[in-house]
């Protein structure tokens, strides 16, 4: 009995042992982690590296940073002030927040900075996108692309994704049971981006499983680059090569019919302008532009809808004030009932408060966090030095929250936009939900005309009520969204606004 209980000690000793080993093993390998990255300070410029922690060996602090969503961002930012490094993502990082070091950044393009999204956001996107090509390469794609979205092509998507929008409502009022708001909205956006700026005639089999496929693809854009089976990665590179697949089919198809169409859709106009630039684009670019479309289309105006439908529910002031607006430009009838006629820009233009509802959600509710830059020389920034050939993430949230032109910051006021205050007209880099600079986010008045229509819909034809007892938390990656998707139940209204049984043949699935 003696012996076995020394038996046990022993064991346990050398457990302790072990554990203790270990842990020194992790302090010391942590510390020269950390003292490896201090050594890359620029020694010929005497200011120093921007406070912060780079975490652990290899992946950095990007576990702390998928875990703690917003609460990453402000915690470090409250700890080491509005400059700070981390290690993201396999790789050196500084986060900037501020107006002024945000104007810096966006300004310093192809002097100061370089574009350089995350390994695993370049890899899976592709070569020959916009928001991986840097220079002359940039500026010449960003005339090609500009045509998708001018004030014509704009014009002629309208009706289409009014139609869209029209349908999906009504298929989710028609649904029994409440619907996840954040997944519908995603098939909503994808659908859009399918049908309506690509064109593309695709079986309704074919695009559920092409949307699925896309779901995998998005989830897995910031993961961490490490190409291993199981990885989010290796699944990202998966998804990547069925989504080309499925691309390239439905772009051959395209080109091969053109018989029916009444308007020009951005692959149309994508083809068009390229060759007015004298260069025809190959199938890889053309599938290249495509998925990027897609993405730009797809994720972040799914963000900031579910944003939208949720701060209707939140603020039902707001909601009726748009409906009073709607009723004083005559497209809603004093008894609810939408007036008949399909919207123009020049009409949505008119509407100044809705506008104001939209900034406002895309200022409290901005989808994705900022923008990724390389640095190219070092340089100064708020007391610290910047060195070169690390990474910048300018923040676009945390640069509105603690924005002074701002009044009650975290609350939800759409009239702070509005002409009388117009809180955001003293410094443009105050408010920069679609980024700034040469590289301004180019579909940013594609996503506004969407968010708009998606609005003037909702007000005037649906009744919406939260499903669940409280609003779900709020996560920010891969963009933000609400945890649970946000469980809501919608009806039909007739004119006198009670519930009616919708029409089961205006469905989702109606082709555009």
């Amino acid at each position: 009995m003696l012996f076995e209980g020394l038996e046990l000690v022993s064991a346990l000793a050398t457990l302790a042992a072990c554990l203790v080993s270990v842990t020194l093993l992790l302090a010391v390998s942590q510390q020269l982690w950390q003292l490896r990255w201090a050594a890359t300070r620029d020694k010929s410029c005497k200011l120093p590296i921007p406070k912060g922690s780079m975490g652990f060996p290899l992946i950095g602090e990007t576990g702390h940073w998928l875990l703690q969503g917003s609460g990453f961002q402000s915690s470090r930012r409250e700890k080491y002030g509005n400059v700070f490094k981390t290690h993201l993502l396999g790789r050196p990082l500084i986060r900037v927040t501020g107006a002024e070091n945000v104007r810096k950044i966006l300004m310093g393009e192809h002097h100061l900075v370089s574009t350089e999204w995350p390994r695993s956001t370049r890899m899976l996107l592709g070569p020959n996108t916009v928001s991986n090509s840097i220079g002359d390469i940039h500026r010449n794609k960003r005339k090609v692309f500009s045509k998708i979205f001018s004030h014509e092509a704009l014009e002629s998507y309208l009706p289409k994704i009014q139609l869209v929008i029209q349908d999906t409502l009504r298929a989710w009022s028609s649904h029994p049971e409440a619907i996840n708001v954040y997944q519908e909205a995603q098939k909503l956006t994808f659908r859009m981006a399918i049908r309506v700026l690509l064109g593309f005639s695709i079986p309704e089999e074919d695009l559920g499983h092409l949307f699925e496929v896309y779901q995998q693809f998005v989830e897995n854009v910031f993961s961490l680059p490490v190409d291993l089976p199981f990885s989010g990665y290796r699944r990202g590179i998966q998804a990547r090569q069925t989504l080309q697949k499925g691309l390239e089919k439905a772009i051959r198809e395209k080109l091969q019919c053109t018989q029916g169409k009444d308007y020009s859709d951005a692959l149309d106009l994508l083809i068009e302008s390229s060759k007015e630039h004298g260069k025809e684009m190959t199938m890889q670019e053309l599938k290249d532009g495509t998925l990027e479309l897609i993405f730009a289309a797809y994720a972040t105006t799914a963000s900031a809808s579910t944003s939208l439908i949720m701060q209707l529910l939140k603020h039902p002031t707001v909601l009726e004030k748009l409906r009073e607006e709607l009723r004083a430009h005559g497209m809603l009838h004093s008894s609810g009932c939408p007036c008949e006629g399909a919207l123009r820009l020049d009409t949505l233009s008119g509407l100044r408060y809705l506008d104001c509802v939209i900034k406002e959600v895309m200022r409290l509710f901005t989808p994705i966090s900022g923008g990724y830059r390389t640095v190219l020389q070092t340089f100064e920034l708020d007391g610290f030095q910047i060195p070169k050939g690390w990474s910048v993430m300018y923040s676009i949230r945390d640069t509105h929250d603690t924005a002074p032109v701002f009044k009650d910051v975290n609350v939800f006021d759409p009239d702070r936009f509005s002409q009388a205050r117009s809180e955001d007209k003293d410094g443009r880099f105050h408010y920069l939900p679609f980024g700034g600079g040469v590289r301004t986010c180019l579909g940013k008045h594609l996503a506004k005309l969407f968010l708009k229509v998606l609005a003037v819909e909702l007000a005037s034809t649906s009744r919406f009520e939260l499903a669940s007892r409280t609003f779900p938390r709020i996560t920010l990656v891969p963009v933000l969204h609400p945890v649970d998707g946000l469980s809501v139940k919608f009806f039909g209204l007739d004119s006198n606004q009670n519930k009616i049984l919708p029409e089961t043949e205006a469905m989702l699935s109606a082709t555009v």
